[in-house]
């Protein structure tokens, strides 16, 4: 495969953002599963990896915005639903963007500099974000590890698992281009 027209991407964009508001009601059937797993984080991710920096941006964007017009998750206007939308820009922008200027030679070396780079700025955002406009003066540095690392550890484990598992599925599906050919 070549590349992705920006028809592809469109759609894969589009089946992202559907995943953004599918992917939580599953989990939310779970105890704390929504906070455990952080679901709309793998389709927005896996966006701006496989579409680019636009696609992901949007998907961040749109995705919990679609999800609390159709499921009310995260409420509507809520400092929880635009803390998410920040970080989840973030992180489709930045997945994007690594995909577009790293290059190691190693594809899978690619995604895990681009998705970890990723990680770690839609975080420090999100945290930045929380502690200057929605909950300024009380939002505290141990506040944040807690909430964006303690307590969604096991959703980073899942997305450093699954994203690139996804990723290189694929890439050997041929839907998504191969970076480097053997």
């Amino acid at each position: 495969m070549k590349k992705m027209s920006p028809v592809t991407k469109c759609a894969a964009t589009a089946v992202c953002m559907a995943l953004c508001v599918v992917l939580p009601l599953t989990l939310h059937a779970i105890p704390n599963g929504g906070k455990l797993f952080s679901p709309m984080h793998i389709p927005v991710l896996l966006c701006g990896l496989v579409c680019g920096w636009q696609y992901g941006l949007a998907c961040g964007l749109a995705g919990p915005v679609l999800s609390s017009l159709l499921t009310s998750m995260p409420p509507m206007g809520s400092p929880t639903q635009y803390g998410m939308i920040i970080e989840l820009a973030v992180y489709g922008l930045t997945a994007g963007l690594m995909m577009k200027f790293v290059h190691t030679k190693n594809q899978t070396a690619d995604i895990y500099v681009s998705l970890v780079t990723a990680m770690l700025a839609g975080r420090i955002m999100g945290g930045l974000s929380k502690a200057f406009f929605f909950s300024a003066g009380t939002y505290t540095f141990g506040t944040w590890a807690a909430a964006y690392f303690t307590s969604g550890f096991p959703g980073i484990i899942v997305q450093l698992i699954l994203i690139p598992v996804l990723y290189l599925a694929l890439c050997k599906a041929h839907l998504v281009p191969v970076r480097y050919a053997k």
